[in-house]
């Protein structure tokens, strides 16, 4: 769908410099650019390239200027852009309805307005909301609630009893509610410890593909509202994650760690059993945490260490080589003889 630049700049919040009636039909990268394409920059690099692209007009943050394009000129670039593509190319849209194939339980409460596509299985007493999506191959457990506006992608498993907000969207291969790892040693065996209790979704959630999160043993493993999770993610029961928080890919949270809001791990990054991690941590990437964080804290390494302590221990570490050296000339002129291994 065409937008005009004026018409583009009003939808998200920026400011036309240069004609405000000029057709934008699609968005690129510079390097794609067409006459009547939109593209975007977010520093000098980007912008230079921009300038000479074919495109009809960028979007650029304010300290920009341009005597050879249309500028969209915004507070922040990389905002903007997220919300252009947005509107060139808008999420698909999907009929209302129950597909042929589809096995819904006769107790289930399924909004008229939601989609049920091929071959999804609804269980009994489940609930779904207004104009929610069941992609194709989907199956729900008994007694699940599904909020407004939710959508799973193909193949996306939800459990009996787990609770998703409004405006979650899960892709392909995820997993909600499956048993958390619970055994007790007995008698030789592990024996299974039921897992009875539920996850519970917030609004506006994001699950990227196969990440599981596991149903609680008791009470609830809790999601908080806007908090965006990457694919291969595994959160583990009764974890507790806070608003806003990000978990990137091939991170895992082990039983009962509750985290703050606006937390972020990063990819390949563990968080030991039972820890209390606080609002705004990072985790770096392959982070090893095995104990409590206060508020604030950026962490790397394993076992986790703050920021500069660790920024420390590898240059201190860098420094051995010629550290070791200077240490075998100082026993040279002392007459010390180095020692042999088997004296070590």
């Amino acid at each position: 769908m065409p937008f005009t630049t004026a018409e583009i700049a009003k939808l998200i919040g920026g400011q036309v410099v240069g004609d405000g009636n000029a057709t934008l039909k699609s968005f690129t990268t510079a390097e794609n650019a067409q006459i009547s394409d939109l593209t975007f920059a977010e520093n000098e690099d980007y912008f230079a390239r921009a300038e000479q692209s074919a495109a009809t007009a960028i979007i650029a943050d304010k300290r920009f200027s341009s005597s050879k394009k249309i500028l969209i000129q915004v507070p922040n670039a990389r905002v903007a852009f997220a919300k252009a593509l947005a509107l060139f190319f808008p999420d698909q849209k999907f009929a209302a309805g129950i597909h042929s194939t589809a096995i819904v339980a006769a107790s289930a409460k399924i909004d008229p307005s939601a989609h049920i596509g091929p071959y999804c299985i609804v269980g009994e007493r489940t609930q779904i909301g207004a104009r929610s999506v069941l992609q194709s191959r989907n199956s729900v457990g008994d007694d699940a609630k599904l909020g407004e506006d939710v959508n799973l992608f193909p193949n996306v498993t939800i459990y009996s009893r787990s609770e998703i907000g409004n405006r979650v969207r899960i892709h392909a291969g995820t997993v909600i509610g499956s048993d958390g790892y619970g055994y007790v040693f007995d008698g030789g065996i592990h024996r299974k410890v039921p897992q009875i209790g539920i996850v519970v979704i917030g609004d506006d959630v994001e699950i990227g593909a196969n990440a599981a999160i596991d149903r609680a043993a008791l009470g609830s493993t809790v999601i908080g509202k806007g908090t965006k999770i990457d694919n291969l993610v595994h959160i583990a029961h009764n974890v507790e994650v806070g608003e806003h928080c990000l978990l990137i890919g091939q991170c895992g949270i082990a039983g009962s760690s509750k985290l703050g809001n606006y937390v972020i791990v990063a990819g390949q990054a563990g968080i030991s059993g039972h820890l209390k991690i606080g609002n705004r941590v990072t985790a770096g990437g392959q982070a090893g945490v095995i104990n409590d964080i206060p508020d604030g804290q950026r962490l790397f390494g394993t076992p986790a260490l703050p920021e500069q302590q660790i920024k420390r221990q590898i240059l201190a570490t860098q420094r051995l080589p010629a550290l070791l050296k200077r240490v075998a000339e100082l026993e040279k002129k002392l007459g010390i003889e180095p020692k042999k291994k088997s004296e070590e």
